[in-house]
């Protein structure tokens, strides 16, 4: 079955239908699957906009539940691992937690952050030249 891993950036721009949504959705290949956090991630978002849009907050929220229609695969860190690789590639543990669900489920991960793109780029590159 093939999989696609969605970060907490790329989810929000879908959910609160930002403009990135529709080259997300194009780049989705297979199911979404994520890191559990992403739940955390995504609430914190949802209140970010809020506090920033205090009289769109019902739409955010509104936006924020279809979160839970999404079919959206869930997976628990390896935690033991996680600092290791989030060491390895200068990025927070956040972070590392998609790209390593990424590598563990050899499947593309989708992002709208840079830092964390470069960091699937140079790891995808180190492990097809191992």
């Amino acid at each position: 079955m093939a999989v696609t891993v969605l970060d907490a950036s790329a989810l929000a721009a879908v959910v609160f239908d930002e403009p990135e949504a529709a080259p997300v959705l194009a780049s989705v290949r297979g199911d979404p699957v994520a890191p559990s956090l992403i739940r955390y991630e995504l609430a914190s978002v949802c209140t970010v906009k809020q506090i920033r849009h205090p009289g769109r907050a019902e739409e955010i929220d509104a936006r924020h539940r279809l979160l839970s229609r999404l079919a959206l695969t869930t997976h628990e860190p390896d935690w033991d691992d996680l600092p290791r690789l989030a060491r390895r590639w200068a990025l927070s543990a956040y972070d590392a937690a998609y790209l390593q669900l990424a590598l563990a489920l050899d499947a593309p991960l989708v992002t709208l952050d840079a830092r964390l793109a470069a960091a699937w780029d140079d790891a995808i590159a180190a492990k097809d030249s191992a």
